[in-house]
């Protein structure tokens, strides 16, 4: 699958973007109709340690599937997010569909 990557006030790491492009190609084991993918990390101002977000959009046809998740390091939240829609693109695919008569 097709991701694009954009880091705000920071400058991803390639080893962060691998990481997380690696989580999202298994996501096409549980849904083979994924069209692409955005990702979006920042660093959110919060006094708190957990100040980490990844935001990953899947565009899939007909849907688009929104995941946000903070943590207190990258690779965490991408953990999260992308455990969020594994579940989400299972409920998807399960779904029945209305057939037209």
């Amino acid at each position: 699958m097709k991701a694009t990557f954009q880091s705000v006030n920071f400058t991803a790491d390639v080893k962060l973007i691998d990481f997380i492009q690696g989580k999202l190609d298994k996501l096409e084991l549980f849904n083979d109709s994924i069209i692409n993918g955005e990702v979006y990390l920042k660093v959110v101002n919060t006094s708190s340690k957990e100040n980490k977000e990844v935001e990953i959009k899947l565009h899939i046809p007909g849907h688009e599937l929104v995941v946000k998740k903070l943590n207190r390091s990258f690779e965490a939240a991408a953990d999260m997010a992308t455990e969020a829609l594994r579940r989400q693109l299972i409920k998807h695919k399960d779904k029945p569909r209305m057939v037209a008569s």
